[in-house]
Order: C-alpha cells, then structure tokens, then sequence
C-alpha cells in the first residue's frame, strides 16, 4: 500500500538530513521532489503544487529546536498536511434512524456489491445492529445472485424481486419489509454502469429521493487513480453524497485517490476496502494513513485487529498455563489461527514501526503457517499436550506424517520452546509493562 510513494518521499527528506537549519534553499530542494512524488502517485498537479506551498510556510515559519533535526521536522509537517488533506479526522457512519438506510453508488466494477456485503458484515459484527441488504442491480442477475451468495455467507437477509425491473418500487418495498422484520439498517445495492451515463445518473437520483437515505456512499475502486477522483465529482454534483468507499486499497494503487478524493468533493473517505474476504475492511483515519505513507507503521491499528481476536477469559487461561509452565502445542495452535484472522500478513507487518520498508521486497504468502499447523496437527493429542516426550523417533514420524522432513520439525519444537520461555518472561512482569503500553496506544 503506498509503497512507490512512501519510497518517493523518503528519497525527498534526504535533502534535508545532515542539515543544520530549515533555508529557502534546501526547503525548496526538498519540496521539489515531495512534489514530483505525489505527481508520480496520481494526485493533481493543482493539489500537489497547492500541498507544497503549503508545507513550505509552515516549514519557514517555524525554528528548528535543537532535539529535533530538520529533517525530522519536514516530515512531521508533511505528516500533518497529508493527514489533512485525507481529511484530518475519521467520519463515522450515521446509524441514529430506526431503521438507518444507506444508499449504495459508483461505478461498474468498483466492488460496490461485495463492499454492500463487507459493510452489512461490520454492521452486523462491530455496531451490533440486524441489517438487510437490498438488492436493486435489476440490470444484472449475476449481481441479485452474488449479493445473495455473499448474504449467505455472512449470515445477512438480503431483499429482491426479480420479477420486476423498477428499482425505486423494489427499494421502497424493501423499506416497508425492513420496519416489519425489526431491521435496524438497510443497506442498498444499486446498478452501476461501465461509464457515467444519464440513465444511470437519473435512476440513482430517483432512488436517493424516493427512499431519502441516511447515508449515500460513493464506492471508487482506488487502483483507478485520478479518474476516481474525477468520477466522484460528477457523482457528488448529482447527488451530494455523505462519504467515499475507497475499494482494492491493499492492490497495485499508487494513492492519488485516496490523497485527493476529500480535497476535491470535500466528503470524507469513510472506509476502506483491502481483501477479498468479507471481513477485510477498515475505517478510515487520515492519521494513521499518513503514518503508514512516512512509513511510521500503524501500531494503534495493529493493536486493535489484536484486541478483536482478543478473549479475557481465554487470555486469562492461558496466562495461568504460562505461569505453571503449561503451554503447550494446543495453545500454541490457537494463537495462530488467531493471529491468520487478523487479517492479510503482509499487510500486519506493514504496520509495525519500520518493518515496511524492510519488507517491501518479501512476499508473506497468507498461507505460511500452513506447514506449522501440518506439524501440529500431525502429532497425537497426548504429544500436543506434552511437548517434552517429542524425541527422535516420534519427531521422525510427526514428519512423514505432515509431509516435511525432521530438520522442519526441529525448527518447530525450537520456536516453541524459545516462544513459551519468551512468554514465560512476559507473565513474570514485562508483560505488564506491554499491555499498559498498548492500552495506552489504543486510547489515543
């Protein structure tokens, strides 16, 4: 995510390392190439031109301290002024009616179904709230279809008639059903189209005004660059939509989109989408996108994916087992799979301090831990339990049985004992110490 530009930039501030003060001149130098970086990621040059105006006041009216470097200080003034410009703050949805209706809009191919269908999911999971999803793509079946399958998969009731072709009816028949089953919020699905046509644009204004939404969202597939940013403007000129939906954020985007969007329709970017799977999807704070960018990593955010595989009573279990020096490969398979639920691997590195760059180049395949639980799952239940009884010959035979061979099986019981000593010293105090951090953290 970013990775051309967060490259880019980099290269911009060493203008300024080794420099004792902030002067026109290597303000200017390192301005040029912030610049020439943001034009390179897709964003205006009216916008690019206008953000380093900006940086450079506030980086010539402002002294350099002595703890602080200038090179230090441009990139905590570019960090700022990125941040504002996506926004400055989060936007949350509106969910205060009974029931709450959004309405679906963007183009075809943007993943504006399945982005329906990943919305109901975190409405479901994260606000608590019944919703339903309508499907109005009268244009295309496959569509009624895949909203269908998807509702199924997420366990979300979804709405349509395909015996009729009028998408306003069909949504306020929907509304009515919504009030009598007790759903709380409706989340519309509507036709996109290939290009912005008039048949398209009347039909989503109809719908807007006959069901008069609490929410209207625009979903922009992201790797479309400036043209996204065009096409929401010609959309929010129609219909003065409440926020953006910026899907295949985690693909081969360069950023323009997401660093322009909100400057140009001045409407929030409110969520994100980076996976295929229906729970891949994020709110969206400007902050922690600008940390990401400089490559400052998104610890709060990390900390936060954590905390939602995160159980008191089976943590405090497992404390109790680390205490007595009873961890074994039981536990430790559970703390994979929660970690595999966290979400794309790549993607959790990422947002470590540092780890960014030093991963760019390193494909994290989702799928490797799946030698380790082979390994695992290829021990009986009593060897799981007792870890200490793994001697050679049963070593030999947990590898023909997972298909590795016993130098991988090695590896293994090693991680496990270095992990359970590493733990082991975490519930003796230091651990402590890490969760007063991270409560910390997560309350900034």
């Amino acid at each position: 995510m970013f990775e051309g530009l967060s490259d880019k930039l980099e290269r911009a501030f060493k203008v300024l390392k080794g420099q004792g003060q902030i002067t026109e001149i290597n303000v200017a130098d390192t301005l040029k190439e912030v610049r020439k970086a943001l034009l390179d990621a897709d964003v205006s040059y009216k916008i690019a031109k206008q953000f380093a105006e900006d940086v450079k006041v506030k980086a010539l009216g402002l002294n350099v301290l002595t703890a602080i470097s200038p090179n230090q200080l441009m990139i905590k003034i570019v960090h700022d002024e990125l941040a504002s410009l996506m926004g400055g703050s989060k936007a949350d949805l509106n969910l205060k009616a009974n029931p709450s209706v959004i309405l679906m809009a963007g183009l075809q191919g943007s993943g504006k179904t399945t982005f329906s269908a990943k919305l109901a999911n975190f409405i479901k999971n994260k606000q608590g709230k019944i919703p339903l999803l309508v499907a109005c793509d009268v244009y295309r079946p496959a569509a009624i279809d895949q909203l269908k399958v998807l509702g199924e998969q997420i366990g979300v009731e979804v709405y349509s008639e395909t015996d009729h072709t009028d998408a306003v009816k069909i949504a306020k028949n929907a509304l009515a059903y919504a009030r009598e089953k007790g759903h709380q919020v409706i989340i519309v699905d509507t036709a996109g189209r290939l290009a912005i046509d008039e048949m398209m644009m009347t039909e989503i204004s109809s719908l807007k005004k006959a069901i008069n939404p609490h929410e209207t969202l625009f979903v922009v597939d992201s790797m479309t660059g400036q043209d996204a940013v065009n096409t929401a403007k010609t959309f929010n000129d129609r219909l003065n939509f409440d926020g953006v939906i910026l899907t295949k954020l985690d693909g081969d985007t360069r950023g323009g989109a997401a660093l322009t969007i909100r400057a140009v329709v001045d409407k929030p970017i409110k969520f994100v989408g980076i996976g295929e799977k229906m729970d891949a999807i994020d709110i969206f704070y400007p902050e922690r996108m600008a940390d990401r960018i400089l490559g400052m990593g998104d610890i709060v955010s990390l900390v936060e994916k954590a905390q939602e595989q995160f159980d008191s009573d089976e943590a405090r279990k497992l404390q109790q087992k680390i205490a007595k020096d009873q961890f074994n490969f039981d536990d430790f398979l559970q703390q994979i799979r929660q970690i595999k639920k966290m979400g794309n691997m790549k993607d959790l590195v990422s947002m470590i301090p540092g780890m960014g760059k030093m991963m760019k180049d390193v494909d994290i395949d989702d799928d490797a831990f799946k030698g380790i639980e082979a390994i695992i799952q290829s021990m009986t239940p009593f060897e799981r339990a007792n870890p200490h009884i793994l001697n050679g010959s049963r070593r030999k035979r947990i590898a023909r049985g997972s298909g590795t061979d016993i130098q991988e099986v090695n590896r293994l019981v090693k991680q496990f004992e270095d992990t359970r000593k590493m733990m082991k010293m975490m519930t003796s105090g230091g651990g402590k110490k890490m969760m007063r951090a991270m409560q910390t953290m997560r309350k900034r």
